[in-house]
């Protein structure tokens, strides 16, 4: 089965309007993109689209959440997923910056990091 998708990269600021042609679930084909980044983009956003998370969760005595993020983007089909394994995380400080809160998040093999320190 082939198919044809129209994408906008956000690789770059220039956001280029992209075709990008899927066949049997492989990329075969991406057209007017400026750069080789806008080409990786495409061929990832087309079949396996990736998403970093980024979020807050409260911790144990402190009227501030801590930041947090995912260390790499993650599926975007386990979004939901990985944001109900924030909600379940029961942390305390101190928290530095870079620890890892969360070392598998959502079985997706990625861990998540604290964004900033609270101590």
């Amino acid at each position: 089965m082939r198919e044809e998708q129209r994408i906008t990269c956000i690789s770059c600021p220039v956001g280029c309007r992209m075709t990008v042609t899927v066949e049997d679930g492989q990329v075969v084909r991406v057209e007017n993109n400026s750069c080789k980044r806008g080409e990786v983009y495409a061929r990832q956003e087309s079949v396996r689209p990736m998403r970093m998370v980024t979020a807050v969760a409260p911790v144990e005595g402190s009227a501030r959440p801590v930041s947090l993020k995912t260390r790499e983007p993650v599926p975007k089909e386990k979004i939901m997923d990985v944001m109900a394994a924030i909600r379940g995380l029961k942390l305390k400080p101190p928290i530095l910056i870079g620890d890892v809160l969360l070392e598998d998040a959502a079985g997706t093999g990625v861990s998540l990091v604290a964004t900033r320190s609270l101590v």
